[in-house]
């Protein structure tokens, strides 16, 4: 691919910095594709401080550009004496982040492009990002022009002073360099603060003109490009440990001479993990692989596949936005934008036993797990929006584990292990005891997500496959979800609570949405029983948590209150099995009790979760008091002090980070974009 093909694909999309609204993220997504390839900046401008991984943990990006053989910066604060380009503005769309800057004469629009494309999984799975570079003059004169990328060995692994090697590769007609560690203990780490350090990083450049890429030291190699405008004659030996004067690969992108008409340049940025995911002790392959490509294949299809793939990220960008404005409002719209890559890329899709994509979520920064189902749930309503093919493919790992001989309880697992090796749940009692799970919570979640897969659907032939599991959950639920023991449930860092208001809504509600399942898939007497039954206890409900103009945290509990998240469901299902009353008492509460940041979770503490905070402002009728409740949540993303990828558990009156960041119950803001009946 050539650079007048890249101009012409870029070409298709307005620019981004154009059509967003103004927004200060906390944190600004640039690689995002899985819980390991996830590379964020920190600050405010790209040059305050060096990207990072989604932990925190430094995983350098420096980018560098020479005009008329003066040296600035773009991405990173070294080298020290080379100033920062002036950055003009930052837009963040569903797919792409874009930077303008400008210095001696040129505009330079840096454009970070992860084509999480959710109807195609093929591009979906595939762990390439392309950063494009326009560059053109501003004042009307000629300029020389060259740019300089690099990334260091922290990349590719877990801590720095591990191993590394790197070397060189080609693939119809392009060329990269590819860095990784010499152990290459595959799959051997399991955890939450950790980053991959095994398979490879790699940097590639479509064939263009005035492209070079070579290993170096960060020093030298920064050095010698801003000093000399080109990179040092030979590569460095290896291999060398990643903190061993910071090795890095490093591309040179020189552009010539360039007026008033934008020339482009581009790299790509990828990682070839080889297996991703350990399920029931059997290694799995990433889904972009499952049909025997390697990692050349990858590089050489995305280049090919560039010019089309911007046009439909563009095409998807602005129907996505357009759909979430429309659903809520232009605030709201901006926060899911905000949003969507972090809920993607806190994903691995990799490929089960026949090819099929299975879908992994990792619990970031809260402890670890893999496939958590209560953290599924809140993530949930993107994939429902957008494929309920990938909800599938997440929920089938779940339900094959719990139909299997290994599950010996009658409700549904937590999770399957500890990210990325999925060999069953670690979480409380695991395989060993009921004791510290959360049976109402996970029984229930399963069988919603399940009722509104089939709603979107059409049809319940997945559920179907699982029918005898499902069965078991449900009857579960008719004993013990109305007045729920001194149980756990999703918000369990706040403990036990016995006589849970939310949590009984929530088994009422699956109740409900059984019997649409029963109705579905053509067992009318079994949907009699069960909506009969979800009726009943919604009566129940009612009195027992009435406090007057609200409802309780617990049944046993006069006095307090809480979110009634959970309530959602009863207007998107089309249930009806709680009157109107409910929410409206519900929601003029919240209205009353909210902070400066949003409202609490409950009485307890002033900490909020923002995914159940939109979930609870979509229990509004009116326009004025969803977006009465949001604003204060927009408010949190622009002015909160924790800058990390959006963490979802923070202190209302502070907006400071409670906890978590990373997650993907980030997925759970698109509820309010979710149809109703």
């Amino acid at each position: 691919m050539n650079a007048v093909l890249i101009l012409s694909a870029l070409m298709l999309c307005p620019s981004a910095a154009d059509a967003a609204p103004a927004m200060r993220p906390p944190a600004v997504p640039l690689v995002t594709h899985d819980p390991y390839f996830s590379v964020w900046s920190f600050d405010d401008k790209l040059t305050d401080g060096w990207s990072r991984h989604w932990t925190g943990k430094v995983n350098p990006l420096c980018g560098l550009v020479r005009i008329d053989g003066k040296p600035y910066r773009f991405a990173g604060p070294d080298p020290k004496d080379v100033p920062a380009m002036e950055q003009r503005s930052l837009a963040v769309t569903a797919t792409s982040t874009v930077y303008d800057f400008t210095a001696g004469g040129v505009a330079l629009q840096v454009t970070f492009l992860s084509p999480l494309l959710p109807d195609d999984i093929d591009f979906l799975s595939r762990p390439a990002t392309y950063v494009t570079f326009k560059a053109a003059a501003s004042d009307g004169a000629e300029h020389a022009v060259q740019v300089y990328l690099d990334i260091t060995g922290e990349w590719c692994v877990n801590k720095p002073d591990q191993e590394v090697q790197w070397d060189h590769t080609a693939f119809n007609g392009s060329s990269a360099l590819y860095m990784g560690t010499t152990a290459q203990r595959v799959l051997f780490r399991k955890g939450d603060d950790l980053r991959i350090d095994w398979g490879r990083v790699y940097l590639a450049l479509p064939k263009q003109k005035g492209a070079l890429l070579r290993a170096g030291l960060a020093d030298e190699s920064r050095d010698t490009f801003a000093k000399k405008g080109n990179l040092r004659s030979k590569d460095i030996k290896g291999p060398r440990r990643a903190n061993d004067e910071w090795p890095v690969l490093a591309a040179l992108l020189d552009f010539g001479k360039t007026g008033k008409e934008p020339a482009t340049r581009q790299a790509i940025l990828a990682y070839d993990d080889e297996y991703s995911i350990e399920f029931m002790g059997n290694k799995l392959r990433p889904y972009w692989r499952s049909g025997g490509m390697d990692a050349a294949g990858m590089l050489a299809t995305a280049v090919q596949d560039y010019a089309s793939l911007a046009e439909r990220c563009c095409e998807f960008d602005a129907k996505l936005a357009k759909k979430l404005e429309s659903a809520g409002g232009a605030e709201y719209a901006q926060m899911c934008l905000l949003a969507y890559r972090e809920a993607m890329a806190a994903q691995k899709i990799a490929a089960d036993g026949d090819g099929a994509p299975v879908m992994f979520p990792k619990e970031n920064f809260s402890n670890g797990c893999i496939s958590t189902v209560d953290v599924i749930y809140p993530a949930a309503p993107v994939f429902l929006l957008l494929n309920t093919k990938l909800e599938a493919a997440q929920l089938k790992p779940v339900l094959d584990y719990a139909a299997s001989s290994r599950w010996p309880w009658p409700f549904a697992p937590h999770n399957l292990g500890t990210y990325p090796l999925a060999n069953g749940q670690v979480y409380g009692g695991g395989e060993k005891t009921e004791k510290n799970q959360m049976p109402v919570e996970e029984s229930a979640n399963m069988i919603l997500i399940l009722g509104a897969m089939a709603k979107k659907d059409g049809n319940a032939d997945f559920a179907n496959k699982y029918w005898p599991t499902l069965v078991k959950w449900t009857e579960y639920l008719a004993e013990k979800g109305l007045d729920p023991e001194n149980q756990l449930c999703t918000d369990d860092f706040a403990g036990h609570l016995a006589h849970n208001v939310n949590l009984s809504a929530k088994a009422i509600l699956a109740l409900g949405a059984f019997s649409q399942l029963c109705d579905a898939t053509q067992r009318p007497d079994d949907a009699k029983k069960y909506l009969a039954l979800a009726k009943g206890m919604a009566e129940k409900w009612v009195t027992m948590a009435d406090e007057g103009d609200h409802y309780r945290l617990a049944f046993d509990k006069p006095g307090t209150w809480s979110q009634k998240y959970n309530l959602v469901w009863d207007k998107l299902l089309g249930l009806n099995l709680f009157p109107a009353d409910v929410a409206r008492k519900e929601v003029a509460h919240y209205l009353k009790v909210q902070n400066v940041y949003g409202v609490p979770l409950d009485n307890r503490k002033d900490y909020t979760k923002l995914d159940w905070l939109v979930w609870s402002a979509t229990l509004a009728e009116k326009k004025e008091d969803f977006e009465a409740l949001i604003a204060p949540a927009y408010k949190f993303l622009n002015e909160t002090p924790s800058r990390v990828p959006i963490t979802d558990w923070y202190d209302t009156k502070t907006g400071k980070m409670v906890g978590f960041q990373a997650r993907p119950v980030i997925g759970g803001l698109f509820i309010k974009a979710l149809p109703t009946p």
